[in-house]
């Protein structure tokens, strides 16, 4: 058995359960969030969140993997507080989110100034995952990092470059955020080979934004896992077309390379939240229990693909955790 670190310490991989990949309790603009005091209650939130991870661990879930890292408001003694009063596990993540450039505080560190010295995200990224987050004791258990439409930019590419490193380093599995529209899980393999990275230790996010089967079969033989992570997100894809694709894959023997979610929170301040339910009204944590499973059966999805989705291939991405 293989021990898994999450907000409130050690699990064994089998206590996993069932498990939602790519799921966010917040997802914030962290100076706007400090500065702008009026929309937030932190009281209210943080039950807000109770009740919603509660809510989800009542139809069966066992855990969450949370990618909220650097540039989506992580902040973690609000999740300790969070992960405290519920029956669920949450798994944090390290990295850095971004499309195009890095924030500031890295433009003049590191291969910045000088092409010859040593990343500090890779040490950055390391610590999170050895020693733990800004001094919680809460050790990261994968990695994030996010290739969108802008493509491979200068950022991007280095953002990438030092997640692939520290995963090296550590052993710990990488989800990457791909623009699927755009096949940039492409792009991202390409860099990724350059590093050496296995690609069985790699989530390919948001791979079910395509309906396109030739183009995630591809992935999927390399042997990504495919993040089909954005259920009741129906703006980009609807809800038909998500659950279709998913049903084809599983028909041409892809079970095995796919994982569910659906990419939500309980807050993100991205969006006007009075507007939120009328834009995405099955955007939320039980979207997959309530709808889509019984569409993928409908469809032709047997239980157990379903379990290997959301059970088997978690429990096996968090498992493969040598450094190499």
């Amino acid at each position: 058995m293989t021990s898994v670190e999450t907000v409130r310490g050690p699990v064994d991989s089998s206590a996993l359960g069932t498990t939602l990949m790519h799921e966010h309790v917040f997802v914030l603009s962290a100076d706007l969030q400090v500065n702008q005091m009026e929309e937030w209650d932190e009281e209210a939130r943080v039950a807000d969140a109770v009740r919603r991870l509660t809510e989800l661990k009542a139809i069966g879930v066992d855990t969450i993997a949370d990618p909220t890292v650097i540039g989506l408001g992580r902040y973690i003694p609000r999740i300790q507080r969070i992960a405290g009063q519920v029956d669920i596990n949450i798994i944090a993540a390290t990295g850095l989110y971004t499309y195009d450039d890095l924030p500031f505080y890295f433009h003049f560190r590191g291969p910045a100034l000088d092409p010859s010295l040593p990343d500090p995200m890779v040490d950055m990224f390391v610590k999170d995952i050895t020693e733990g987050i800004a001094g919680t004791g809460v050790k990261a258990a994968f990695l994030k990092c996010a290739i969108d439409a802008p493509g491979m930019t200068a950022g991007v590419e280095r953002a990438m470059r030092a997640v692939a490193k520290a995963h090296r380093r550590t052993g710990v599995p990488i989800t990457i955020h791909t623009h699927a529209g755009s096949q940039q899980g492409l792009a991202a393999k390409a860099l990724l080979a350059e590093e050496g990275v296995d690609f069985s230790r790699v989530v390919l996010g948001h791979s079910g934004d395509s309906t396109d089967a030739g183009y995630l079969t591809g992935l999927a033989e390399d042997g990504f896992l495919l993040g089909m992570d954005r259920f009741g997100i129906d703006t980009f894809l609807d809800f038909e077309s998500r659950v279709a694709i998913v049903a084809e894959m599983c028909r041409r023997g892809f079970a095995g390379s796919m994982v569910l979610s659906h990419d939500a929170s309980c807050y993100i301040d991205w969006i006007d939240p009075a507007a939120l339910p009328a834009i995405l009204p099955n955007w939320n944590y039980t979207h997959i229990h309530t709808a889509v499973l019984p569409a993928l059966r409908k469809a032709g999805v047997s239980d157990v693909d379903i379990d290997t989705m959301l059970v088997a291939n978690p429990r096996r991405y968090f498992e493969n955790v040598g450094a190499y």
